[in-house]
């Protein structure tokens, strides 16, 4: 019997682990809350390996030949270590590619930053999979906005594994502040940054509005854009228009032919395109910019389970054994 690939998917509100085959094609999977504080993670790290343990034992003799790992920035890739990310408060210092080496010794375990190994998912199983083009980019645009970068059909990663963090880029000297930097792109371009724009908005906003005085979050922004609501329709046109902005300054630098764009892009696409498109007209060169497609990602809520898989099968170096993986995209 084949062997199988595991993939662990760490995220700020959930946690998945799932078990594949060669060709990509999910087994099972296993998702539940994430932990917080400093005993949260050795109790979504118990759990997680106990469902692995679970995903294995259900094809017998097919212990897994590599594990995946996704989870946020920053991490000590090489030492396999999570160093706590914004949005996973106590985990510091965690040494979870030992552990899950430890549970599974016969398999090599690889930890990827979430940006990177979601460029890698959509490049071979969703937006990018049919025309595989040489140059790519991934941005997350959820809680945080990150870039994962594929150039010459290769995973770049840079220097010290840092490449892509385009959310420390500064767009404006003041506005809502993201990767600690007022005026950032990932503060214009993120859930955390959409709920800035949308309490700022609401305090000064004159007419009706279906968002409250309370905590407003950036599905609330969405859902009002779904019915209308002008405030919020204002709020996404605002931040698609710094998107574009941001875009063009990744077009200019990298003259990409494909940008995948993820989570709060791919579900309110139909509110943020058309300032982010009018934006990147005026700011990006025509001649890089005619070439290159801006795309909602293809994968979905799948996007993490596939992302982690694609650490494992990146790590082995198998991704080109994926070719007749399931269409992913319908």
């Amino acid at each position: 019997m084949s062997q199988i690939y595991l993939g662990v998917d760490i995220g700020g509100t959930t946690s998945s682990v799932c078990a594949a085959d060669e060709q990509g094609r999910l087994l099972g999977e296993f998702t539940l809350p994430t932990g917080k504080g400093e005993d949260g993670w050795e109790d979504t790290v118990n759990r997680l390996t106990g469902h692995a343990r679970e995903l294995v034992a259900a094809r017998p003799g097919a212990g897994p030949r590599a594990i995946g790992i996704s989870c946020g920035s920053p991490m000590d890739r090489e030492a396999g270590i999570i160093q706590e990310p914004a949005n996973l408060p106590g985990w510091q210092d965690v040494p979870i590619v030992s552990l899950l080496r430890d549970a599974f010794p016969r398999a090599s375990v690889h930890l990827e930053n979430d940006a990177n190994a979601g460029a890698l998912a959509e490049y071979h199983f969703g937006a990018g999979r049919h025309e595989r083009p040489s140059n790519m980019a991934f941005l997350t645009f959820g809680t945080g906005l990150g870039a994962g970068l594929v150039l010459k059909g290769q995973l770049y990663r840079g220097a010290s594994n840092y490449a892509g963090e385009i959310g420390h880029i500064r767009l404006e000297q003041d506005g809502p502040v993201g990767c600690g930097k007022a005026g950032s792109w990932e503060g214009f371009c993120s859930g955390g940054g959409i709920e800035q724009l949308a309490a700022a908005g609401r305090e000064s906003w004159q007419g009706e509005t279906c968002l409250g005085k309370e905590k407003i979050t950036a599905a609330d922004v969405g859902r009002g854009a779904l019915g209308g609501d002008e405030l919020c329709l204002e709020i996404l046109s605002t931040s698609g228009s710094y998107l574009g902005r941001g875009l063009g300054i990744l077009v200019d630098i990298l003259n990409l032919e494909l940008i995948v764009i993820g989570s709060i892009f791919a579900r309110c696409e139909e509110f943020l395109r058309p300032a982010m498109e009018d934006t990147l007209q005026q700011e990006a060169r025509h001649e890089a910019l005619e070439c290159c497609r801006v795309v909602p990602a293809a994968l979905g809520e799948e996007i993490g389970l596939y992302s982690a898989l694609c650490a494992a099968y990146h790590g082995e170096s198998t991704l080109e054994a994926t070719a007749g993986a399931p269409d992913t995209e319908d």
